[in-house]
């Protein structure tokens, strides 16, 4: 099988998420996208990043529906930092038999010569990148990224949590299911 992780944060999953791998499974023929929360993103202070169990919900609600989409907590069965080169590597050791990508945004593209071990991971594992408004593909390690187009809708985590912090419209930027639990569970103010 083809299988594309994507990790992050999701603090809040948006329809821009959602968008990037309903594209990336059919322009890169994959079988599945798995999303993969981060319970302690490397790059982000805890007190920055909403409790494991609200984003993990709101994930499971997500992808529901589709069933190239599945929830991972991978992540959440190992202790310390989520380095996405410890991650794949423990994934590519436990399912040797899948082909492996690790799919990621324009905006992550020029952070990559700063992430863990990268030289190392680029050796077994290839990027793929989605377009993003205003961001650059460019990158020394274009040998292990493959570039995919995408309708470019700027939605981010961050500008729903304000949105939600100010009582403003999110209708339709992200899943109505996912925005009636942040809603009922008073999530981001």
């Amino acid at each position: 099988m083809k299988i594309a992780v994507f990790g992050g944060t999701f603090d809040p999953p948006h329809l821009g998420h959602l968008i990037i791998a309903a594209e990336t499974v059919r322009s890169c023929e994959l079988d599945e996208v798995w999303f993969m929360p981060s319970p302690r993103p490397p790059h982000k202070s805890a007190a920055a990043v909403t409790d494991a169990a609200h984003r993990i919900e709101m994930v499971k609600r997500a992808v529901e529906g589709n069933k190239q989409f599945k929830l991972s907590l991978f992540e959440f069965q190992r202790d310390g930092l989520s380095y996405t080169y410890e991650t794949m590597k423990a994934l590519t050791a436990r399912y040797p038999e899948h082909e492996w990508y690790f799919l990621i945004g324009a905006d992550m593209v020029e952070d990559l010569p700063n992430w863990h071990n990268i030289n190392e991971l680029t050796d077994f594992v290839t990027f793929i990148a989605a377009g993003r408004p205003g961001f650059s593909l460019q990158s020394p390690f274009g040998h292990a990224i493959r570039f995919v187009e995408v309708p470019q809708i700027a939605i981010s985590s961050s500008l729903l949590r304000k949105k939600f912090a100010n009582q403003g419209n999110t209708k339709y930027l992200l899943p109505d299911n996912v925005r009636d639990y942040i809603m009922k569970e008073g999530l981001y103010g």
